[in-house]
């Protein structure tokens, strides 16, 4: 008798492939699993109307030979990421019924592969937010203690994974909402190198931040999820090809791991993540790594580089949402109050906050006072990054400052929340491979990651890494 849900990507691969199981049978293993769990967890906001046509386009490659390690897989797809003829809402009341007339490169490639495709997943709206608390759709709880949040902005697809309901999903992250949602339910979620992966398709949040990535119950899984949706795309201006990609970075590696302990070791850290990150540290010294403190004064100012440039690129993006275009349209006696009126209605508060915001920081006055700072120490941060790697391999600190919360602590209070991205925001602003991996429990048994993060274009490293850490 095969438990479906311990299969890995490539275990679950070799049952179909010998006939011991089908793609029909673990397809409905996973969504059978989703929908009984999906009325308490609200992981998925809606199941897709193409799930027998991808089963029966698996059934295919499998009978003619010419099957993937990804062919018949069961995924979960964030709401802000395009399926053709589906539903994306991002979250947000003002695209509740908007039908994508395109798919995401990243959803063309796992199609091309033969995956299937089980539906759309919660989200903060407009990928704004840290625990899926602000969707316009209800929040999505945490599969290991319902009375937590699943964490943000990808919440859903992390919880889908942690439920059982995928064996792998989609997310974006920004600024750590693959990563941070990953490490509270305790799975892996992997932030791809900026330009890694096509942002085609994705409903742009900080445009210079944003990088769609796997979330996955193992490390290879995640590699195997990446190495489908990495590559140059002509649909994406920002994106690499491989053979540009092996120019950027060739120092060799190391096994030296550094780590900012000045920058670990702060205020407000849970003593949990803090004992269970010393701890990961000896295990990686007793497989051979060495741990070496380094100094990078730049992090502290990391958050405040992030929120404001983010700010800003967020009210951007946002004007796309008019009233006109697509989605939801109000009438007002004029074309501005109409616009008002649309977007009062449309927008939750925390959308309308981060629009204002960096309307605020982008408008005259405050424009070399805050944003053009904020650029410049974003390429100080980077190039701080930069020169750590030229003694280390990969940078190491907690995914997260504290364990996941209980669902409604944070939600009056931003500041709050915003400092819960205090470690993943870097890899964002620096365009770096970051990667969450599970690590222990806390004492009340929530889970607890550590995150590697990595030269551009080194998820090799990453992956490496990880491999090590889950063998026991």
């Amino acid at each position: 008798m095969i438990d479906i849900y311990t299969l890995t990507i490539e275990k679950a691969h070799e049952e179909i492939k010998s006939g011991r199981l089908t793609v029909r049978d673990l397809v409905s293993a996973y969504l059978t699993k989703a929908q009984e769990k999906n009325s308490d967890i609200n992981a998925y906001l809606r199941f897709y109307s193409s799930i027998e046509k991808d089963i029966a386009t698996a059934e295919e490659l499998f009978a003619s030979g010419k099957a993937t390690l990804l062919t018949g897989i069961p995924f979960a797809i964030k709401d802000n990421i395009l399926v053709e003829g589906e539903i994306a809402t991002g979250g947000s009341k003002i695209l509740e019924n908007y039908t994508a007339v395109y798919n995401a490169t990243v959803i063309s490639k796992l199609k091309a592969e033969g995956a299937i495709l089980l539906g759309a997943t919660n989200l903060d709206e407009f990928a704004m937010g840290g625990s899926t608390e602000n969707s316009a759709y209800g929040v999505t709880k945490n599969p290991r203690d319902t009375s937590k949040v699943a964490g943000g902005s990808s919440g859903g697809s992390a919880a889908a994974v942690a439920m059982d309901g995928a064996l792998a999903a989609l997310g974006s992250d920004t600024g750590g909402s693959i990563r941070q949602p990953a490490s509270f339910v305790g799975i892996v979620g992997l932030k791809p190198t900026y330009g890694s992966v096509s942002r085609f398709g994705i409903m742009a949040m900080g445009s210079s931040l944003d990088q769609i990535g796997p979330f996955a119950k193992t490390v290879r899984d995640a590699e195997i999820v990446f190495e489908c949706i990495r590559g140059k795309d002509t649909k994406d201006a920002t994106s690499w090809d491989s053979s540009e990609i092996e120019k950027v970075y060739t120092k060799a590696e190391n096994k030296k791991i550094g780590v900012p302990f000045d920058f670990v070791r702060r205020k407000g850290i849970h003593q949990d993540v803090l004992a269970d990150f010393e701890k990961t540290l000896e295990d990686l010294k007793g497989k051979g790594y060495e741990i070496v403190d380094v100094s990078l004064p730049y992090l502290h100012h990391a958050l405040s580089v992030y929120y404001i440039l983010m700010f800003a690129e967020v009210s951007s993006n946002l004007a796309r949402y008019d009233g006109i275009r697509f989605g939801l349209s109000r009438k007002g006696e004029t074309g501005i109050a109409s616009y008002g009126a649309t977007r009062a209605e449309g927008f939750g508060p925390e959308v309308r906050r981060r629009a204002l915001l960096g309307t605020y920081v982008l408008s005259h006055g405050y424009y070399d006072a805050y944003y053009n700072k904020a650029l410049a120490v974003r390429e100080k941060i980077k190039q701080e990054f930069l020169s750590t790697f030229e003694n280390v391999s990969l940078i190491a600190t907690p995914a997260s400052p504290v364990p996941a919360f209980r669902i409604g602590e944070k939600a009056k209070d931003p500041l709050s929340m915003y400092l819960e991205d205090i470690f993943t925001v870097p890899a964002n602003i620096a365009g770096l491979p970051s990667i969450s991996i599970p690590t222990g429990n806390t004492q009340e048994g929530l889970p607890l990651s550590i995150l590697f993060t990595a030269p551009h274009f080194c998820e090799d490293r990453l992956f490496a890494v990880g491999k090590d850490l889950e063998q026991k």
